[in-house]
């Protein structure tokens, strides 16, 4: 063999041992990774989103916790000024409660002036808790001249629960018991209560008056009217449905939602009022 020839043989041995020792060494460090224990899974619960951070890296947005919590509702107590009388005295609606509410109530304590029982109900009312499912509107007088004189009548003479538009007519000369005035909505406390009472669009509307002792159910909603009479013990009755009536005007122009509860005659006794403040506080949801 010449020399060359030699050379080249050597160098091809010398090769393939080199080969082969660098498998074995890249065999030895394959087992020794294998050999390792595999990592171990996170438990922690995996994040909701990734978001985008202005860098244009991603950054683990924190999961929800939960709803957040709402706002409570605000609860008002606040009197207006919505007209004045005949005489120029004010008229007052006192809002307490929520005005959020769907149920929007409103209470009248008199509207005949020499009525005027109902108006200690008004009174122990505004001072009564606010009701966070309720929005209620108090009007403690609708006829402060008509108070003033203890007459049934305002200044004008005229009856003012004859005087509302839904089947108005002329009833009486002025003065007398039923004087309905010259037209519907000719007085200044009639004409204040309709814009009111169309602003509030009530839901349940309650207008007290005396001597009868009873709760009507000639017109309005008989479900609450039922209810209510047994709360404060006065027995159902069937009245006289007048032209011109505030209740007759609303429920004609809202559906059944208003009704009139005759107090007996005189002061409430003691503690009656109260009576009256638990009742309306329970039905007033209900319509």
């Amino acid at each position: 063999m010449s020399l060359r020839r030699q050379y080249a043989w050597w160098m091809f041995v010398v090769l393939v041992l080199t080969g082969c020792a660098a498998d074995r060494d890249a065999d030895a460090a394959t087992a020794h990774v294998s050999s390792s224990p595999p990592p171990m899974l996170s438990s922690a619960p995996l994040p909701s989103r990734v978001v985008p951070t202005a860098a244009g890296t991603s950054a683990i947005a924190a999961a929800p916790e939960g709803p957040s919590p709402t706002r409570p509702p605000v609860l008002v107590n606040r009197t207006t000024t919505f007209g004045y009388s005949a005489r120029g005295r004010p008229l007052t609606v006192t809002e307490i409660g929520n005005p959020a509410s769907a149920h929007r109530v409103l209470i009248v304590g008199s509207i005949h002036g020499n009525e005027l029982a109902g108006d200690q109900i008004a009174t122990a009312l505004k001072a009564a808790v606010p009701q966070v499912d309720a929005d209620l509107w108090i009007v403690q007088e609708l006829n402060p001249d008509g108070a003033a004189a203890s007459t049934r009548q305002n200044a004008d003479g005229v009856d003012l629960n004859r005087n509302f538009p839904f089947q108005w007519r002329p009833l009486g000369p002025r003065g007398s018991f039923d004087y309905a005035g010259t037209r519907a909505l000719s007085e200044p406390e009639s004409a204040a209560a309709a814009l009111l009472i169309t602003r509030i669009h009530p839901t349940l509307a309650i207008w007290f008056h005396q001597h009868l002792a009873a709760v009507d159910d000639s017109q309005g909603p008989i479900t609450i009217e039922r209810r209510f009479s047994a709360l404060v013990g006065l027995p159902l009755a069937r009245l006289t449905d007048y032209p011109g009536s505030v209740t007759g005007w609303q429920d004609s122009m809202f559906g059944p939602t208003a009704f009139v509860v005759e107090l007996p005659a005189g002061q409430l006794a003691p503690g009656s009022a109260q009576r009256y403040v638990v009742a309306i506080e329970t039905v007033e949801t209900l319509n």
